[in-house]
Formats: structure tokens, sequence, C-alpha cells
């Protein structure tokens, strides 16, 4: 976007941008695949395509089924799209701020288009904040909007701002999530949790060099590995916060 959200604005780029960091993928020589290849590969189903890359995108944003999409699909990549169903379906809330959404009927247009479809909760709160009946809400009522939309089964997950601990990567598994994916601010590897694949976020101020390092293998930490005290204690904060005000936007 040329003018997001202020709240959103950290996490987007120009259209001139995205297209530098496409074309930067497209110039690494890395196969793209969706989420379901890299499902089928940590499952010992099939093996993996010569460095592969795997595009996301979160929320379901206006732009995506539109010049997002078509920008992606122009350079022969694909992606998944994880999308918070309570921003997108007619009725429904979610904690997300105020921003153009796309419509729930965009969703079989993406899917047919070649993108792959996965869930980002019904509305974007904190899971690992949440009581075991509210979590259990957002894992399944999201998935199940996306597959009466869809008409077939929906496999994965990515956590709203990747917030996860064990309790929520094993009800996410109990859920029927093959995957889900957090952030990690990491690269992935072969070695990586199903139920924790890390993802780099793509900032306001990321250049096309540092997607190239990216691309390259370099300048980033990773995956998988501990989680750091630090996002420990945060974990806890946001626990303690939560039971006080409730739930949270996880942004």
């Amino acid at each position: 976007m040329e003018e997001p959200p202020d709240w959103i604005a950290e996490f987007t780029v120009t259209p001139q941008v995205f297209a530098a960091h496409l074309d930067a993928v497209v110039d690494s020589g890395r196969t793209p695949v969706t989420i379901s290849v890299l499902a089928d590969f940590l499952a010992g189903r099939a093996a993996l395509p010569p460095r592969p890359v795997l595009l996301t995108f979160d929320d379901g944003f206006a732009d995506l089924p539109g010049p997002t999409a078509e920008a992606v699909f122009a350079r022969g990549l694909t992606a998944t799209a994880y999308l918070t169903t309570g921003a997108i379906t007619p009725g429904e809330r979610s904690l997300l701020p105020p921003a153009p959404m796309m419509s729930l009927g965009g969703v079989r247009e993406l899917e047919g288009a070649g993108m792959e479809i996965g869930s980002h909760t019904v509305t974007h709160a904190q899971l690992d904040t949440l009581a075991p009946r509210d979590l259990a809400h957002e894992l399944r009522h999201s998935r199940a909007v996306l597959e009466d939309t869809l008409g077939h089964r929906v496999r994965h997950l990515a956590y709203p701002h990747g917030y996860n601990d064990r309790r929520v990567r094993r009800m996410a598994a109990a859920a029927g999530y093959e995957t889900a994916t957090a952030v990690r601010h990491a690269l992935s590897s072969e070695r990586d949790e199903a139920h924790r694949i890390a993802r780099l976020i793509v900032r306001r101020g990321h250049t096309v060099g540092d997607v190239t390092d990216w691309l390259s293998g370099r300048g980033a930490r990773i995956a998988p590995y501990r989680d750091a005290p630090r996002t420990v204690a945060w974990r806890w904060y946001r626990k303690g916060r939560a039971a006080v005000k409730g739930p949270v936007f996880a942004g």
C-alpha cells in the first residue's frame, strides 16, 4: 500500500518495493512452493524441490485478491494466504483495527488462481492468552468457515503475530491442522517443527538487499531453536494482561 493505516504501516511495503522483492525471488532461482508441499516433506510423504521458497500473506487485506496476487502470479510464483475469517465474513467480528479487507467471496477466486488458503483464526487474538474454550473456537470456527466456502478440507494455520505455546500447538494439531506457521524472525529448515514453522516478516524498512540475503540463507538465524528467556517472559506478561483485560489483538 502507498498510504496504509498507521497500525499496519510497519508491516507494509509500497507496490514498487513489493515488485522488486518478488523480482529478487525470481532472480534467486528458488522454487516457489505452497505450505502443503512443505507439510508433505515434514510428514515424510514427499521430497522438497531444489532450493524451495514459501511466500505467505496473512489477514486478508483488500489488495490480496487484486494487485498483490496479480504481481505474484505474473512472475510465475505461488503463495499461501492465511485469512482472518472474522474480518472478511459479513456479520462476524475481529480484533483487527479498521483497514480495507477482502470479502469471503474472494477466497475461491484466490484459490482458483493458484494460491493456497489457510486459517488465521477468527478474530486475530493472541492465542496463547486464551481460555481453552475460546482457543478451540478460534481454531475450529475459522477452519469451518473456510471449508464451507471452498468445499474441501483446510489443513494449515498461521498463529496471529506468531503467538503460540505448547498448549496452542497441541490444540492446533487436535483441531486437525497438519501445520501451523509462527514467526520466529528466522529461516525455516528441514528440521523445523510442523506446528511452529519459522517465518520472516517483511517490514517497511527491509530492502531488496535484505530479501536477497534471506534467499541466499544469510541475515537470519535458522529454526528450530529454543525460545529465548525474553520471549518466555513476554508471553507470561501478555497472559497476565489478558487475564485482567480480556482477549487482545495480536499485533
